[in-house]
């Protein structure tokens, strides 16, 4: 059974995970209004992968006997100043979800909830996966600067992205 802090704590993180969900669809909204639609694909891939992970939480949750608590998702921006503005501001988003992670590990330490300890690794993981695709993004967009052959090289590479569930919602009976 999840004690009351460590319930709390993840339900703060379904919602930061379906948060999450959100801005990337937005994201890919705004990539799709500039024309940018592998950009946009690769978002709409981040929406999904950003729905499994608050499903992982909430699959834990009630596993362990606990109650979700689903709360109202913050409105998220609509615009950005460029697309190299879009991905900077996905890895400064995935930085803040990792302090959140790290945060709840933390918490699970001074709990002393090994259960939730171990389940919070595949997401420390995934972080660190998360924060290193948007680094090279804009390390690309970056390298590209304005030129318009390169750009729609990267856009035609993310648009090649599909979608794979999360391992371990692969055989969840939940």
């Amino acid at each position: 059974m999840l004690n009351e802090k460590i319930q709390t704590a993840i339900n703060a993180q379904i919602n930061a995970e379906m948060w999450s969900a959100y801005l990337y669809l937005s994201m890919a909204s705004y990539c799709h209004s500039i024309g940018q639609t592998g950009m946009a694909r690769w978002y709409e891939v981040q929406f999904k992968e950003e729905q499994d992970h608050a499903k992982i939480l909430f699959n834990y949750v009630i596993q362990r006997n606990g109650k979700v608590l689903l709360r109202a998702i913050n409105a998220v921006p609509t615009e950005w100043k460029s697309i190299l503005d879009v991905f900077q501001n996905t890895l400064a988003h995935e930085q803040d979800i990792t302090e959140m992670i790290n945060k709840l590990y933390a918490l699970s330490i001074t709990e002393n909830d090994y259960a939730t300890q171990s389940m919070l690794k595949w997401f420390i993981d995934e972080q660190v996966e998360e924060e290193d695709n948007a680094q090279t993004i804009i390390d690309n967009l970056k390298m590209i600067k304005d030129d318009g052959v390169g750009l729609f090289m990267l856009d035609k590479e993310l648009g090649a992205r599909t979608y794979a569930m999360a391992a371990s919602l692969v055989n969840s009976t939940l």
